[in-house]
């Protein structure tokens, strides 16, 4: 077991810090600090953003020969409220105060922080692979920017925000999300280069934020994972999701995709609701029409071309669900699209 301090007022410096302990090169570009390890101590990547008002962002993408703990220390400049996911892989964490390790599964969200003083111990296990994306908030930051209205939080979001003095520790494990696990690979795909992507990363970041704080709605409202999946099946039913999401125009049935799947069409709706609040027919339909309206704005294919090749048989019939979706009739959607074109 391999244990590294970490005492630092940002995780910037936590990537020298590790970099002094386990090696490594740090690469600048732009905004954005990414340690790359490959030798006997690990393989992969740390990647640390800092953004305007206190958010940052701090990626792992690695896996470590031995059994490494990261002690952390809550000093008074730098001691976030911190939004753990791991999309692939586990970890542990535990406060200095205890030995309670408490294991932080794949598609499993953790929001906590520490008082001043506090160590949190980060048990990284050997030899797995691990990535994790962490979402930081420095507190005194946040609550400075004009936008910011934790006052709209639940009781206990809002306690641990305000607590700028960081006098209390807080920690709230959340229950399965696979949601959330699509916008990290959402994340990841982001290309480009400098401000432009440092925007486009940033936009997600808040995003993906936005959902722990949903997630920790729904925990405290006691909305509870459903009873009749097993966390693999939920993987199946996000892998379907997303074969939809990529193929929009072939025509499923229910039926078709219970056989594929090898899930009940009881277990497949019970999964489509609680990963996308809709039914398999109203996600199916969902997805069309967010297709077709990328397709008007990018294309120069009319709307009876954009009809067929989404799947969608007749056009008044999409035209009706298009406006009760949007507000709007695709033809006048696409007429606006061209006079901003012209201006």
């Amino acid at each position: 077991m391999i244990t590294i301090e970490i005492i630092a007022d940002s995780h910037k410096d936590l990537l020298e810090q590790v970099q002094e302990k386990i090696g490594g090169n740090i690469s600048h570009n732009w905004n954005e600090s990414t340690l790359y390890i490959e030798n006997e101590f690990g393989s992969g990547k740390l990647r640390f953003i800092p953004f305007d008002w206190g958010v940052n962002l701090l990626d792992f993408d690695i896996t470590l020969h031995k059994d490494f703990i990261f002690k952390i220390k809550a000093v008074p400049e730098f001691n976030p409220i911190r939004f753990i996911y791991p999309s692939e892989g586990s970890l542990k964490h535990r406060f200095g105060i205890n030995n309670d390790e408490r294991t932080i599964e794949q598609f499993q969200s953790l929001i906590f922080t520490n008082k001043t003083g506090g160590y949190d111990y980060f048990h990284f296990p050997k030899n797995k692979k691990v990535s994790i994306n962490m979402i930081e908030i420095i507190r005194k930051l946040f609550l400075q920017k004009r936008t910011t209205n934790v006052s709209s939080l639940n009781k206990k979001l809002y306690e641990v925000f305000v607590d700028t003095d960081h006098e209390n520790r807080f920690a709230n494990f959340g229950t399965l999300n696979l949601k959330m696990a699509d916008l990290i690979t959402k994340l990841k795909k982001i290309k480009g280069n400098g401000m432009l992507r440092i925007l486009k990363i940033e936009a997600t970041v808040y995003e993906i934020l936005s959902f722990h704080i949903q997630q920790h709605n729904r925990l405290l409202a006691g909305v509870p994972l459903p009873t009749s999946l097993a966390k693999t099946e939920l993987k199946t039913v996000r892998k379907f999701g997303n074969i939809i999401l990529k193929n929009p125009e072939k025509d499923y049935s229910l039926e078709e995709l219970s056989v594929d799947s090898g899930l009940t069409q009881a277990k497949l709706q019970d999964g489509f609701k609680f990963l996308y609040n809709r039914t398999v027919t109203e996600y199916i339909r969902h997805v069309r029409l967010e297709s077709a309206r990328d397709m008007i704005r990018n294309t120069d294919l009319n709307i009876s071309q954009i009809v067929y090749s989404i799947g969608f048989s007749s056009r008044s019939y999409f035209s009706k669900i298009f406006r009760e979706k949007y507000g709007i009739t695709p033809n006048h959607f696409k007429k606006k699209l061209l006079v901003v074109l012209d201006e």
